[in-house]
């Protein structure tokens, strides 16, 4: 009966029996591996509840199986190749001049892996492309886009697919790895004639109520065993500094990579109610005005000359 099957699929798809059992075996391996991770999925979704560690077995099973399928479809349609480090380097070798490109973002995939320069969940920067790492493959990763024409770092919407070989040639920046969390700055412009010393000493007490500097003190030891991440200062500070339009008082603080934009709002509340309650604080902002130096100048500076005492 067997034999008849062979002689008809042959007569009618010119299919050599030898092929006909190579076909059914590469399709038995497929129908294998295929039963096998959905059983391990089934296992690993009735144990945990937490998305990341099943999103992280479904990446990885079906890695495995990929991989498995490969070496066991190869071995039954390449039988020259008894030795299976053979069959490995001519394989590497025929994808190495075949395919450069996608053989270098299997390398970058390789990387990702061993190094772990970001994870999935990591808020990144590689190179002009800023994101949230949403999902990692063997050509690719993808992010969902923050920041473009969305200020303080929010999300766009867009979903940006990068090729894993650009890790090679692009420099990556890691928001969420070490030391967890970024500086800030925050300039608010006053007039020259306000009192400059009451603002900033208000900036400074609005900063100090905002203040994280406690958490990530935590986080600065933590990475110090594995980078050289030293801070003499943490609490925020507030730094003077003279522009055309009056005096600029910038608060420089400590925040959460995805809470910086809460933050800054917190802190120009505060900073509108506080000046709101002060007559000699003004907000600084462009503008055009005729000074006549001789009437309004200093004494010893061209000015108008001091009040003589009343005798």
């Amino acid at each position: 009966m067997t034999s008849k099957v062979n002689d008809l699929i042959r007569d009618l798809l010119g299919i050599g029996t030898v092929h006909q059992h190579r076909l059914l075996a590469s399709l038995l391996v497929v129908l294998g591996l295929w039963l096998l991770r959905r059983i391990v999925l089934r296992i690993v979704g009735g144990r945990y509840d937490d998305v990341r560690v099943r999103y992280q077995w479904r990446k990885s099973s079906t890695y495995v199986a990929v991989v498995i399928g490969v070496l066991l479809i190869g071995r039954i349609w390449f039988e020259g190749f008894h030795s299976l480090s053979t069959f490995l380097g001519l394989l590497s070798a025929g994808l190495a001049i075949a395919l450069q490109t996608p053989v270098m973002n299997f390398a970058g995939w390789i990387f990702l892996l061993w190094r772990r320069p970001f994870e999935v969940g990591d808020r990144i920067e590689i190179g002009t492309d800023r994101g949230d790492v949403i999902d990692l493959r063997i050509f690719m990763f993808t992010m969902m886009e923050i920041g473009n024409w969305v200020d303080a770092d929010q999300s766009t919407g867009r979903v940006i697919h990068v090729p894993n070989g650009r890790i090679f040639s692009l420099t990556v920046a890691n928001y969420s790895k070490g030391f967890q969390y970024i500086w800030d700055e925050l300039a608010v412009p006053i007039t020259f004639e306000s009192d400059w010393k009451k603002a900033k000493d208000i900036l400074r007490r609005i900063a100090l109520k905002n203040d994280v500097s406690a958490e990530a003190g935590e986080r600065v030891r933590e990475a110090a065993d594995r980078y050289l991440i030293y801070y003499r200062k943490l609490t925020p500070i507030v730094y003077t500094a003279v522009r055309e339009n009056g005096v600029e008082l910038t608060i420089r603080y400590l925040t959460e990579p995805r809470r910086r934009r809460g933050a800054r709002e917190a802190i120009w509340e505060d900073v509108l109610d506080a000046f709101a309650e002060h007559q000699d604080i003004a907000f600084a902002y462009p503008t055009i005005r005729r000074y006549v130096n001789s009437a309004e100048g200093k004494p010893g500076a061209g000015g108008p000359p001091p009040p003589q005492p009343a005798e």
